[in-house]
């Protein structure tokens, strides 16, 4: 029986994970501060860790909160800011888990084109010149998912104006921000803010490991403290366990090596994923990312994303259909991830691929 090969799972390959040095985290974790984390803690996550991100953001501790993964901090604002009948902005396409949560809370999600350099800002200057005045703009910064663009420094200025001109906050979803393969990196919008504007997103997910389900929010200390006393009566704490381990990791200086394995291992599989994708499906339209995990192609409009993914599966490879990231369209799109797989499946999973799709063109 053939072998699955996925681009569907935004998730990092076992062999690039710093097994060992995680081991050897929770030992000295373990070993330093045995009541700390074996304890509930506060539902405001693992002082030290929050501590040491404090540091790197610029910001009051009390302005950091951890969460079980970087979705359940968007799960949190998301409560806090957001109702029925509530007006956000998104992008187009955008994270389809958020897209799900926001739809699924009565919000009025507004998807605002998204381009080569990030959002268009002139389209949503358009939408807040016809009268909508949105509590929300979400935001994937940094080598999107699923588009994998990045927002242009020019574009992230105009945001923070827009946003203090009209009264909403940015919510920067930036998880991928530290898997740079090219170019210089540029400023979180959080540290180009002026006037209290953007709440910022992060994980540990995608540089040391999914399973450690350890992300965390910036925004300022009253929303914080609203969150973390709805946390209080969801979980009392998040896990202590996972969050030491991850500080140990952060402060050994390990954190540091794996974002450089990460970067190198999924440099290359995009580099080859586009290079095969030329080669064997010319007709697929992409901008190769200049990071982290995911290649968006839009396809001719004769291979219906729905049949294709169909087919795909017949030929053991997995991928995931545009639509799924848009309140409309992307029926002829597709969301390829390259992190899961190793460079040896690459060639055979878009051979497949592209078999499938002169299947449907057929």
């Amino acid at each position: 029986m053939t072998s699955t090969i996925s681009f569907a799972r935004g998730a990092p390959s076992t062999d690039i994970v710093d097994v060992a040095g995680l081991s050897e985290a929770a030992t000295e974790a373990f070993a330093a501060d045995p009541a700390g984390m074996v304890g509930y803690g506060t539902s405001l996550g693992y002082l030290p860790l929050r501590q040491w991100l404090a540091q790197r953001h610029g910001v009051a501790v009390d302005q950091v909160l951890i969460t079980n993964g970087s979705m359940q901090a968007d799960a949190f604002l998301f409560d806090q800011v957001v109702g029925e009948g509530t007006d956000v902005v998104v992008e187009r396409p955008t994270y389809d888990r958020t897209l799900l949560r926001l739809t699924g809370s009565g919000a009025r999600v507004h998807q605002v084109t998204l381009q080569a350099d990030g959002i268009d800002v002139a389209e949503l200057k358009s939408l807040l010149a016809s009268g909508v005045r949105p509590r929300l703009a979400h935001i994937i910064p940094n080598y999107h998912n699923p588009g994998g663009v990045t927002l242009s420094l020019a574009k992230r200025h105009e945001l923070l104006a827009l946003a203090a001109e009209y009264g909403f906050t940015i919510f920067e979803d930036d998880p991928y921000v530290e898997i740079r393969f090219r170019g210089e990196p540029l400023p979180s919008m959080l540290s180009l803010d002026q006037h209290g504007s953007v709440v910022h997103a992060s994980s540990f997910t995608k540089t040391v490991c999914p399973g450690v389900r350890v992300g965390y929010l910036v925004a300022p200390a009253e929303t914080i403290a609203a969150i973390a006393a709805a946390a209080t009566q969801t979980y009392i704490s998040p896990g202590m366990v996972a969050q030491a381990i991850v500080y140990h990791f952060c402060v050994s200086g390990r954190w540091e090596r794996s974002i450089e394995t990460v970067r190198t291992a999924l440099a290359r599989r995009s580099a080859l994923l586009a290079d095969e994708l030329r080669k064997q499906l010319p007709e697929a339209k992409f901008q190769e990312p200049d990071g982290g995990y995911f290649l968006w192609i839009d396809l001719p409009g004769d291979v219906p994303a729905d049949r294709l993914v169909a087919a795909c599966a017949d030929r053991g490879v997995a991928v995931v259909k545009g639509s799924d990231f848009l309140l409309s369209g992307g029926d002829t799109s597709l969301r390829l991830a390259y992190s899961a797989v190793t460079e040896d499946q690459i060639p055979e999973g878009v051979e497949r691929l592209a078999a499938a799709v002169h299947e449907v063109r057929r």
